[in-house]
């Protein structure tokens, strides 16, 4: 009989969380989902905020699933969540207050700000980090601008995936590839920019020592492996803990010719790359250099993803019409095709209280038919999407000076076929989709490798590959015209 690890991955998105088992058997990994719950921002005065004590307790809820269910001792727990979010303690180690969700409008103009004081081609040529005012540097920014109190208070700034794993160990750390999207750390060094920092009047004592993903960071605490019931003495490991560095680690055969589209809320689109890209180009083509979980790079742009979707189909059971996905997409199959594109990534789109609204007046201000159905709406978004994603790639290969000959979606919006056909479609090259628990696998995954059970990256993709199908999407020829010509529109958009 061969012997199994369990590892737990607890990965908290953008709209929910999960905590999943993962099984190794030496040869295939397998996924059985414990435990699920929604995540959102809350709306307090006017402030959007995380709740983090009620994320805490369901992740203990799933932690004491296992316990529940399973009597083998773990071999791991591991813990992901979205990027650039943070929370301060104070010196005796609590929360100062709810950590602020990243679509808050306090950094509405902190980029420009930022610009002024240091320099658009300074900042980027320390971090080689893309410019998005979400970034953990403009909430701080606004911060210090505002003279929050928290800020003066503060001993520790750890971001959420460094939070939950303090709650779990004990010990204060900051993540790598986490810490890179902050737009805060050196891209070349994997330290601290302490030196913009200082510029820009951000206290940097408040800033962890930053560690590698695989770092093991020490046992379960006593007291929370009693409380949930969890078997054996469990070590807490810090896995890829940017959701996207997990999922972009388990993409099989992932190499230098190919693409990743991590799809969900938002859609990272990249290659990796062994050394960050900072060159003048980068800079103007506004390219971000995340941390990749072996050290590398995974060279990429956010771009909105199925936020406008998701967003709109919420607007939609306000007005009292629950349409599943499936009947979405359906309805946006006998829409009619390439009447009305958005740019995703519009800054109108950010947070507004009704997105089809805000879909129908951008395309009423830029001179295109209104979408008024449900279905012109979802096809709208979609179709949008994939001419966003044709434009990252054609620029990754204006930027890498070579050819990416296949598209590689993973994530849940590799689920979609529409999408997924239509990338291949925009971007005239096949699309390979899968896994769609890319996140999860990526997490658990790096705990094999932590703990012995894997050698390397490589042969953890090799596992993940002959673990899970994939689905080939190939550029229909006839359509190649059309969605030429549809590209050539949307790149009209940007001006």
């Amino acid at each position: 009989m061969k012997h199994t690890a369990n590892f737990l991955a607890i990965d908290l998105g953008a709209s929910n969380g999960r905590v999943v088992l993962g099984r190794w058997d030496g040869q295939r990994f397998d996924l059985h989902e414990l435990h699920r719950f929604a995540n959102g921002p809350v709306n307090v005065l006017g402030s959007l905020y995380w709740d983090p004590l009620r994320l805490w307790s369901e992740i203990k809820a799933g932690m004491a699933r296992y316990g529940q269910q399973f009597s083998q001792p773990l071999a791991g727990i591991g813990l992901d969540t979205w990027g650039v979010d943070f929370a301060l303690l104070d010196r005796a180690g609590r929360l100062l207050g709810n950590p602020f969700q990243y679509r808050d409008a306090r950094t509405d103009g902190m980029m420009e700000l930022a610009f002024e004081r240091a320099g658009r081609s300074a900042i980027f040529r320390h971090t080689g980090i893309q410019f998005m005012q979400i970034n953990t540097l403009y909430q701080l920014l606004s911060m210090v601008e505002a003279r929050d109190p928290q800020l003066d208070a503060a001993e520790t700034l750890l971001l959420m995936p460094d939070l939950f794993n303090y709650w779990l160990t004990g010990r204060t750390v900051a993540e790598y590839t986490i810490a890179s999207t902050s737009q805060m750390l050196d891209a070349r060094r994997r330290t601290w920019a302490t030196g913009l920092l200082d510029q820009l009047g951000i206290p940097t004592a408040i800033l962890p020592p930053v560690v590698d993903a695989g770092t093991v960071l020490g046992d379960l605490r006593s007291d929370i492996a009693g409380e949930v019931g969890a078997p054996g003495t469990p070590q807490v490991i810090a896995v890829g803990s940017h959701d996207t560095a997990s999922a972009v680690a388990a993409i099989p055969d992932l190499g230098p010719e190919s693409a990743y589209i991590s799809s969900g809320t938002w859609s990272l689109i990249g290659v990796e790359t062994p050394q960050p890209v900072l060159s003048d180009q980068a800079l103007a083509l506004n390219f971000t250099n995340e941390g990749g979980v072996a050290g590398d790079i995974r060279l990429l742009k956010n771009s909105t993803g199925l936020w406008l979707l998701q967003e709109s189909r919420r607007q939609w059971q306000r007005d009292g019409h629950d349409y599943s996905w499936d009947e979405l997409l359906d309805l946006a199959g006998k829409a009619p095709a390439f009447r009305s594109l958005v740019d995703p990534d519009d800054r109108a789109f950010l947070n507004p209280p009704d997105m089809p609204a805000a879909i129908r007046a951008y395309c009423r201000r830029t001179g295109q038919p209104e979408p008024e159905s449900v279905g012109a709406v979802v096809r709208c978004c979609l179709e949008s999407m994939a001419l966003a994603s044709r434009a990252v790639i054609d620029s990754l290969e204006t930027l890498l000076e070579r050819r990416l000959e296949v598209v590689r979606i993973v994530g849940g919006g590799s689920q979609n076929a529409m999408l997924s056909q239509f990338t291949a479609d925009a971007c005239q090259r096949p699309v390979v989709c899968g896994p769609v628990e890319a996140t999860a696998l990526g997490n658990v995954m790096v705990q094999a490798i932590a703990t012995g059970q894997i050698n390397d990256i490589a042969a953890g993709r090799r596992a993940i590959a002959s673990s899970i199908p994939l689905l080939r999407y190939d550029p229909e020829a006839s359509a190649a015209a059309a969605w030429e010509d549809a590209s050539g529109r949307f790149a009209a958009l940007h001006g």
